[in-house]
């Protein structure tokens, strides 16, 4: 594990066409090799935000070939940088009939070396007529990744995860001193849970949180919550991108995860039990 590096979290609006966003992507890569970045970082379905889904679906391609993710590779390869392609929309080979949101993560020879599609999908009503329902088009996945990259492990998740906290547990016993969220909240989810939910995260497991954001008024008025976020394992938010969009960078000393714990060991204090169910009257 290496000392310090710096990170770059990218902060977008993605619209519903995939050449266009796969440029503006591959431009603020560049613009965040310019500032000295080792890691950059994209938000979830930074391919495309296209609310039809049918033209979704006409429009998806498999990961290997998407625009974003080959542009991101030869960026990768280019300027000798890793990258987190926060998630993109492809085509799934579990379910023909649906898509995956996919994560990717390049390393600095521009391979792809894991992946990791979205397992919780987000069925909700967040209220003022905000209905969702991602399992009408995604194939949610079933397996956690854990990669490895040369300041640490990274744990793999996407946006709605973020809720489920034992995933972020077994992806800190695993070995992770970092776990990555890219997301595209919503603004009523984002101003009530966002980052709360981080700095929980963080600090249940002693880990880095990185949180690459959507921001913005997107196709079909979809607005998303921005503030893309980076939190140290102590729970100290260490940069914060608000609402534009843009290049927010941030200093990881990976060696600071292991200090975290050994400061209050947790994860090593797990207590099996059972549920008593108290009966009175």
């Amino acid at each position: 594990m290496t000392k310090t590096f710096k990170a770059a979290l990218v902060q977008i609006t993605a619209g519903s066409d995939p050449s266009k966003n796969a440029s503006i992507n591959s431009a603020y890569l560049d613009e965040a090799v310019a500032g000295g970045a080792e890691f950059v970082l994209f938000p979830e379905v930074c391919n495309m935000i296209e609310p039809d889904r049918d033209a979704c679906r006409q429009k998806a391609r498999s990961g290997l070939v998407d625009q974003t993710v080959v542009a991101l590779q030869n960026s990768a390869r280019k300027h000798g940088v890793w990258i987190l392609v926060g998630s993109v929309v492809v085509q799934s080979e579990a379910t023909p009939v649906k898509l995956a949101n996919r994560s990717f993560l390049i390393n600095d020879q521009g391979e792809i070396v894991a992946t990791y599609d979205k397992m919780h999908l987000f069925d909700v009503d967040v209220g003022s007529g905000d209905v969702y329902r991602e399992s009408d088009t995604y194939h949610g996945g079933s397996e956690l990744t854990l990669a490895s990259t040369p300041w640490g492990p990274i744990g793999m998740t996407v946006c709605y995860d973020l809720r489920f906290p034992h995933l972020y547990r077994d992806l800190a016993k695993a070995g992770a001193v970092m776990l990555t969220v890219p997301s595209a909240f919503t603004r009523p989810t984002g101003e009530a849970h966002w980052h709360a939910l981080l700095r929980a995260r963080a600090i249940e497991t002693g880990a880095f949180v990185i949180a690459p954001a959507q921001t913005g008024v997107h196709s079909g008025g979809r607005k998303t919550y921005g503030h893309s976020i980076a939190i140290d394992p102590w729970g100290v938010v260490l940069a914060d991108a608000s609402v534009d969009v843009g290049v927010t960078y941030v200093d990881i000393d990976p060696s600071e995860a292991a200090s975290a714990r050994r400061r209050i060991p947790a994860l090593k204090h797990d207590r099996e039990y059972e549920i008593i169910r108290a009966n009175h009257g």
